[in-house]
Formats: structure tokens, C-alpha cells, sequence
């Protein structure tokens, strides 16, 4: 039996109609954006599946919007009786994969992704920054660079999608910097449209919140293997799983250096549960060519029906 790993992807992923084929078609779809609307008060629903999409990519609306469709649809493939024995989660979707191990319940996710979004946004109001996509580079040249552009203010590596595929974050005058630095090297640097510097220092004034409220959730051993942000590695006990958590706003994403776990923990397909094919892309591109055809991406009925064919 081939081991499965789903990967929930997080901002950056949302679509206009998102969701919207599932919510038709089953009760359990309702019922978690019944649910979300109700922890929320916000008409999740519509956002997802009307827009407009301004509104949608509101921090606030936005996560508890991407988490609703990834928990749907990871409902969805698990009463057509599919389930991972891996999973991991691109920052905001790694809340997804906290639900799917069985660490948190859906209504905990929810309540945990809504205040995250609130604190995120918060903060972003109070210490606006930026961020760039760097390509052409290896990690530890971006991390050199960091270093030199650090002396005009905050930066920092917030993702390391790709091996030569790094994000940077901080306050706008040494993101610039940076992206200038890398650009002077051969790399490509892309401004990303995002309403604040995450994983940086610039909202550390929500950890301490956030923190609070990872001690009032309730918290399971995890019952699949997750591979966290933070670490790149698994961590099993409540306890461990809730201190990685509490360090993930600030931290950088190492996906890079997760999903390569992933493949050694033996996963042998590899399927995006979410809207957008953004992880599923990252994916054929760390593994291995021969590899690759073992990605896919389910963000609708129909990418869910054409899975199932597969087995």
C-alpha cells in the first residue's frame, strides 16, 4: 500500500468560487462553513464563492476562508474512505494538517486560524512591512544578504520554498535592499502582493496572544505523521506540538527541507488538498523527474473524482 501525504496549502492559494461545487454537493461541506460563519461571524461562504476577491484576500477573512475549503475537501476525500498517512501544511495550511493528524478538532482549527488572522492583521497595521520572492539563489547567499541589508532594519528569510526559491520579509526599505543585493548576483526578485511582513519580527507583537490562545485549545497526539514549518521534522505529543506552534508566526517556513522529510518518511503520492495547485507545483519540482507524476491536486469535485480513479 503506497503511503499517501496530503499538503495543505495556506495564503496565496485563494480563488473566487472556491468551495462552491462542494458546499452543493455534500452535508459535511455545509456544515464546517455553518460552522466557521458561526465562530466568525463572517459570511465566509459568500467571500468564498462570490468575492469580491479584495475582500476575500482580507488577512481576517482569508484564513478561516482557505482553511474552510481545505478542511472540506480533506472531508470529502475521507468519506470516499481516502486518508494520508503523511501530512504537512505551507504556514497558514499547516492548521489544515494539525486537523487532518488528528491534533485538533475542526471547530479548534477554525477558532485558532480566525484569531490568527486577527492578531496577523493587527500587527500588520501597526508595523506595515513587505516581501519578495527570490530566484536563482541558495539559502545561505540569501541569508548572507540578510545579513548586510539588516543594518536598515528588520529582514529576514520567511520561506524556503524551492532550493533556489527563497521568500524574504521585513520592513520595506531592507527588503528592497536585499532583493537589489540579489539581483546585482543573477537573481530574479518578485515583490509579493501581501498586506504584511510575515515571519518577521515585525509581528512579534502577536506571539504572546497567539500563544494564550494554543494553551486554551485542546491538543491530541497527533495520529499521522506531520511535518512542521518550523523544524522541518515530525513531533508527535501535545505538549511539543503546541511550543512549534507558538514559534511559527516569527519563524521561517522550511518547506524545502520538509518536504524532502516527507519523501524520506516514504510517502509515494503526494496530493494538495486545498484551492490552487501552488504546493503541488513546489512538489514536482523537489522530487526527483521520475518523481513527479506522484503529485496532484484536489481543489474540486471533479480533481476529487479523477484522484479516486487512480487507486
Amino acid at each position: 500500500m503506497e503511503k499517501i501525504a496530503f499538503l495543505f496549502p495556506g495564503q496565496g492559494s485563494q480563488a473566487v468560487g472556491m468551495g462552491e461545487d462542494l458546499y452543493r454537493e455534500f452535508d459535511v461541506v455545509r456544515e464546517i462553513f455553518d460552522m466557521t460563519e458561526e465562530i466568525t461571524r463572517m459570511p465566509i461562504a459568500r467571500l468564498c464563492f462570490k468575492g469580491p476577491m479584495e475582500e476575500l484576500t482580507q488577512t481576517v477573512h482569508l484564513q478561516p476562508a482557505v482553511t474552510a475549503v481545505n478542511l472540506s475537501l480533506l472531508a470529502v476525500l475521507r468519506r470516499e474512505n481516502m486518508d494520508c498517512e503523511l501530512c504537512a501544511g505551507h504556514s497558514l495550511g499547516e492548521f489544515s494538517a494539525l486537523c487532518a493528524a488528528g491534533v485538533l478538532s475542526p471547530a479548534d482549527t477554525m477558532r485558532l486560524v480566525f484569531r490568527r488572522g486577527e492578531l496577523m492583521h493587527r500587527e500588520a497595521q501597526r508595523r506595515p512591512g513587505a516581501m519578495q520572492a527570490i530566484l536563482g539563489l541558495r539559502v545561505e547567499q540569501i541569508e548572507a544578504l540578510v545579513a548586510e541589508a539588516r543594518k536598515l532594519g528588520v529582514v529576514a528569510v520567511a520561506n524556503h520554498n524551492l532550493e533556489t526559491q527563497i521568500v524574504i520579509t521585513g520592513a520595506p526599505e531592507p527588503v528592497d535592499r536585499v532583493g537589489a543585493l540579489a539581483a546585482a548576483q543573477g537573481a530574479k526578485s518578485v515583490p509579493l502582493k501581501v498586506s504584511g511582513a510575515w515571519h518577521s519580527e515585525l509581528i512579534r507583537g502577536a506571539e504572546a496572544e497567539f500563544a494564550e490562545c494554543l494553551e486554551a485549545a485542546d491538543f491530541q497526539p497527533a495520529q499521522k505523521q506531520i511535518v512542521f514549518n518550523v523544524t522541518a521534522d515530525t513531533a508527535r505529543e501535545p505538549a511539543e506540538i503546541r511550543a512549534i506552534m507558538a514559534r511559527q508566526l516569527c519563524s521561517p517556513v522550511r518547506w524545502y527541507e520538509g518536504m524532502c522529510r516527507v519523501r524520506d518518511a516514504g510517502a509515494a503520492l503526494y496530493v494538495e488538498v486545498g484551492p490552487g495547485k501552488v504546493l503541488a507545483g513546489l512538489q514536482r519540482k523537489i522530487l526527483p523527474r521520475e518523481e513527479a507524476q506522484a503529485v496532484c491536486n484536489v481543489g474540486s469535485l471533479a480533481q476529487i473524482e479523477e484522484l479516486l480513479k487512480r487507486r
